[in-house]
C-alpha cells in the first residue's frame, strides 16, 4: 500500500512557491500517496485568486495530488498585524483539519516554523505521527538580517519557538552545510538533520521563451548578469563600484542587471549620475523568459552582503546559474562560494569589495575560451548530479519511505 505524506505548506500553486505542485508531483510519481493542506491562494498581493472563494474547506485533485484548502485571512501588506493574522489564521485551520484527519504516515512541513512548524509538532504530539521540517530561512537569524524585526526580546522568544519545533520533530531539512552547523551548534542532534539543496524551475530554464531585450550588450562585450531581486541584502553598490574600476580601465567588461526591487531606482540612478556605460539594467520578465536572456549572457552574478547569516545561505539563483551552464562569479562568502569551488563552475570574489569583484570579472573576461566552457559543463553536471529535482526528490523520498516505515510499526 501507497505510504501517505500530508505536505503542510501555506503556499501552494498557482501561488508562486518553491516547494509545491512539481514537488508533490514527482512524489505521486514515486509510488506515494499525497495530500496537500494549504490555504486559499492569496500571496502575493494577500486578495483571493479569482476563481476561488473562501469557505470551510475545498478540495481538488491535480496530476494525482490531493490538495485540501483551509480558510485563512488573506493579507500581504504592509500592516504587520495583518499579516501576523494571516500566519496564524492558517496555522490554526490547518492543525484543525489535520488533527482529525485520515492519519497519514509522514507529515513534511514546509515553512515559517512560528506558524506551520508549531502546528505540525502540536499535531505530532497528539498523533504520534513522524514530522519532517522543511528550513527555508533560519530564523531568528534572518528576520534580524533582513532588518525586519530588531526588537532583541522579540527575536529571543522567536528563537525559544524555533528551538522548540526542532527538537520536537522527527528530522530536519536544510538547505546548506551551514545551516546544519548552526542547528548543532544550538543543540540540535546531527543525525536528524539533513542537507538537501533546493533545485531550480527546470522546465522554464530548459525551453525559454521570449527574446532578448533592446540594447542587450554585442558579443564583442563580456557580459556579466545578475538576475533576481535588488533590495539592501544584495548590497549592489560594491557591483557599480567594480564597473566603475573596470570602466576607468578601458575594459570591455559589462555588467548587466535584470529584475526589480526596492533598490533598483537608485541603482539606476547613481550609475547614471557615475556615467557608467558599462552597466545596463533590464526590467523584469516572466520567468519563462529568464533562460533566454541568462543564456546570452557570458557570465552569471551572485552577491549579497556580507553578514553571518548569508555566509551560511546559498541564493538560490546559484542553482538556476548551474543549470543553465554559465561561468559563476561568486561573489557571497561561505557555503556559496564553497559550492562554486567544489562543482569548479567558476571564480570566487570577496562580498562587498569593488576590487576583488572587477578581479575576478576581469579573470573570467581574459580565461580561454575553452576553460569558460569547461566551467559551464562542470556547473551543469554538478547541478545535475548534487542539486536537481531527481537529485532532491529522490533524497526526501528516502526520508520519508524510513519514517513511514518507522510510524506503521509504532501504530
Amino acid at each position: 500500500m501507497a505510504k501517505r505524506i500530508l505536505l503542510l505548506s501555506q503556499w501552494f500553486d498557482p501561488e508562486p512557491t518553491f516547494k509545491g505542485l512539481l514537488f508533490a508531483r514527482e512524489l505521486v510519481s514515486r509510488g506515494f500517496d499525497v495530500e496537500v493542506v494549504t490555504g486559499f491562494p492569496n500571496y502575493p498581493g494577500g486578495k483571493l485568486y479569482p476563481g476561488y472563494r473562501m469557505r470551510a474547506l475545498q478540495r481538488e485533485v491535480v496530476d494525482g495530488v490531493k490538495i485540501t484548502r483551509v480558510p485563512l485571512y488573506p493579507s500581504h501588506g504592509q500592516s504587520g498585524a495583518r499579516r501576523a493574522l494571516n500566519y496564524l489564521s492558517f496555522a490554526i485551520a490547518a492543525f484543525a483539519y489535520t488533527v482529525f484527519a485520515q492519519r497519514p504516515d509522514v507529515i513534511y512541513a514546509y515553512h515559517p516554523p512560528l506558524t506551520v512548524g508549531v502546528a505540525a509538532a502540536l499535531v505530532r504530539l497528539l498523533r504520534r505521527v513522524p514530522v519532517v521540517y522543511d528550513i527555508q530561512d533560519m530564523w531568528p537569524d534572518t528576520l534580524r538580517a533582513t532588518g525586519m524585526v530588531s526588537s532583541a526580546r522579540i527575536l529571543a522568544i522567536v528563537g525559544k519557538v524555533c528551538g522548540w519545533v526542532y527538537r520536537r520533530v522527527d528530522h530536519l531539512v536544510v538547505l546548506s552545510p551551514g545551516f546544519k552547523w548552526l542547528l548543532v551548534a544550538r543543540g540540535v542532534s546531527d543525525h536528524k538533520i539533513d542537507v538537501i539543496y533546493n533545485w531550480c524551475s527546470e522546465a522554464a530554464l530548459a525551453a525559454p521563451t521570449g527574446a532578448l531585450p533592446a540594447g542587450f550588450p554585442p558579443a564583442d562585450r563580456f557580459r556579466i548578469l545578475f538576475a533576481g531581486n535588488m533590495g539592501k541584502a544584495q548590497a549592489l553598490d560594491s557591483v557599480l563600484e567594480a564597473a566603475a574600476i573596470l570602466r576607468g580601465r578601458g575594459g570591455r567588461v559589462c555588467f548587466i542587471f535584470l529584475g526589480g526591487g526596492v533598490e533598483v531606482a537608485r541603482l539606476r540612478e547613481a550609475a547614471a549620475q557615475r556615467g557608467l556605460d558599462n552597466v545596463l539594467f533590464l526590467d523584469q520578465v516572466p520567468m519563462e523568459e529568464v533562460g533566454t536572456i541568462l543564456r546570452a549572457a557570458d557570465a552569471l552574478l551572485v552577491h549579497l552582503r556580507k553578514d553571518p547569516l548569508f555566509e551560511v545561505t546559498i541564493p538560490s539563483k546559484t542553482q538556476a546559474y548551474m543549470a543553465v551552464g554559465k561561468p559563476i562569479l561568486m561573489a557571497v562568502n561561505g557555503d556559496a562560494a564553497e559550492l562554486v569551488r567544489e562543482g569548479r563552475c567558476g571564480v570566487v570574489a570577496q562580498s562587498e569589495d569593488p576590487h576583488s569583484i572587477a578581479a575576478a570579472a576581469f579573470a573570467l573576461a581574459e580565461a580561454d575560451e575553452s576553460a569558460r566552457t569547461a566551467m559551464a559543463r562542470s556547473g551543469r553536471d554538478f547541478y545535475s548530479q548534487h542539486l536537481s529535482l531527481n537529485a532532491g526528490v529522490t533524497r526526501f523520498a528516502r526520508i520519508f519511505a524510513r519514517l513511514s516505515g518507522a510510524s506503521a510499526e509504532a501504530a
